[in-house]
């Protein structure tokens, strides 16, 4: 079955290294994703997170640009919340005139952070008048539009330069809403599966981005692990758990350990909160039996391209992984 692999990658450190040696592991990521022939390579963005390198996509892309010739390179995402519009469509228009037909601007509403760096990156913001999520939307959206070529006067900035070739754009999410707003604005639209692989929700939120008006071809995130063996694969990712955090005012987030549920709702100043661990969903087993489930979920949901995440504790063997699952792809590569 016809469909693209794409990566996303959250520079995880490995005990022991240094964000150089994380950082330069990633650069080494994305060259070889771009010898196996996937379509993309994302860069996500956390903050203040013990064990991850990743809190600017944008930064991070203009050296990969610089370092690889033909895969899109982007983010996975830009946590729109934090930032202006205008200065997010001057980034990505500017990226886009260094690489043109190579730039992909991924969307994502999370925090991606504990409550004190959101506060600290927020620390202009007036809560009082916080737009919604909606609005930020749209005022990127308008930015990223070609200006109207005139000199005469003008309603509202223009986010030069102008690149032969925008932006792709992409919404992150993993509910109807998120669709919805995806498809109301002609925007691809990307399922977090790799958060949550319920396949019911999977399905609203597609049908939701349907009916909305969305026609873009359908992506999926998924977390996926292959290795020689199926015991080699499942024993390396039967233990990986994640820890659901709800706090008493009904938010709630998946966090990597009990200490970093507890000190998020510290931060939040919840007065109380409860953890469940759960095992998340991973496709995980011999690259045959991985396609196989992809070739089921593209049947299935009629998904055009895959998002692929390795858990962080599986990092040094992710290369590896990436390897078998891209089976003949190097050679249609090259």
């Amino acid at each position: 079955m016809t469909y693209a692999l794409s990566l996303l990658d959250k520079t995880p450190l490995i005990e022991g290294e240094t964000a150089g040696a994380a950082l330069q592991r990633t650069v080494n990521l994305a060259q070889a994703a771009e010898r196996l022939g996937y379509h993309r390579f994302w860069l996500a963005e956390h903050h203040d997170f013990p064990g991850l390198v990743s809190p600017a996509p944008e930064v991070f892309a203009a050296y990969l640009l610089a370092r690889t010739q033909r895969i899109r390179i982007g983010s996975g995402g830009v946590l729109l919340p934090h930032y202006s519009p205008y200065k997010v469509a001057e980034t990505f228009n500017l990226l886009a005139s260094l690489a043109p037909g190579r730039v992909d601007l991924g969307i994502g509403k999370a925090p991606g952070g504990l409550p004190l760096s959101t506060k600290a990156l927020r620390v202009l913001h007036d809560p009082a008048r916080a737009p919604s999520f909606e609005a930020l939307l749209d005022e990127l959206d308008g930015f990223l539009a070609p200006p109207a070529a005139t000199d005469g006067p003008r309603d509202k900035a223009r986010a030069l330069p102008v690149p032969p070739v925008t932006p792709e754009r992409f919404l992150l999410g993993a509910s109807p809403d998120s669709a919805r707003q995806a498809g109301e604005r002609g925007w691809h639209f990307v399922f977090a599966g790799h958060h949550n692989g319920d396949p019911k929700a999977i399905d609203e939120s597609l049908n939701a981005y349907a009916k909305a008006g969305g026609t873009a071809p359908l992506l999926l995130a998924v977390a996926a692990f292959a290795a020689e063996t199926t015991e080699e694969a499942l024993s390396l990712t039967e233990n990986h758990r994640v820890v659901r955090l709800t706090l008493d005012n009904g938010q709630n987030l998946n966090l990597g350990s009990e200490e970093q549920a507890a000190e998020y709702a510290r931060q939040a100043g919840a007065a109380s909160y409860r953890t469940e661990i759960r095992k998340p969903h991973i496709l995980a087993g011999t690259s045959e039996q991985v396609r196989r489930e992809l070739d089921g979920l593209h049947a299935r949901f009629g998904i055009a391209e895959f998002v692929i995440d390795t858990p962080n504790a599986l990092t040094s063997r992710r290369l590896a992984s990436l390897t078998l699952l891209a089976g003949e792809r190097p050679a249609l590569a090259a």
